[in-house]
């Protein structure tokens, strides 16, 4: 059990930020929309895009999406640059098209690095299909 610990540590310290296994971010995410809405925020499509921008949400509108991809497509990541940048450049031509994309690309990675998927992201998937 220590060992598969151990290994999961490690995994998640390589993990891209805003990875859909990335629970410590997730969480940070949640805490700062409860303080805004505490604060008085009331957009709730504001709020989801924050809370949810590391795991995806199915019911986000282009707010949250957006934020989504620019959490994966930010240029100083040091993962997949040409591919991300070749995404970056399409949102602009085709917004629905590289966030299916950047949905698609961050499950795999999850799944190929065995993190945990969140319920949110694979209902965001499939809501994708």
């Amino acid at each position: 059990m220590d060992r598969r610990r151990n290994l999961a540590r490690r995994a998640a310290r390589r993990a891209p930020r805003g990875a859909a296994g990335d629970h410590r971010r997730s969480d940070i995410a949640r805490r700062i929309a409860i303080k805004l809405e505490a604060e008085g925020e009331r957009r709730k499509s504001l709020l989801d895009a924050i809370r949810y921008h590391t795991v995806g949400h199915a019911s986000w509108d282009r707010t949250g999406r957006a934020l989504y991809m620019a959490d994966y497509l930010e240029p100083g990541r040091k993962f997949l640059a040409e591919d991300r940048g070749f995404l970056a450049s399409q949102v602009p031509h085709n917004f629905d098209g590289v966030f299916r994309q950047v949905v698609r690309f961050r499950l795999e990675w999850s799944v190929r690095e065995g993190n945990h998927i969140f319920p949110d992201t694979v209902e965001l998937w499939n809501s994708l299909r």
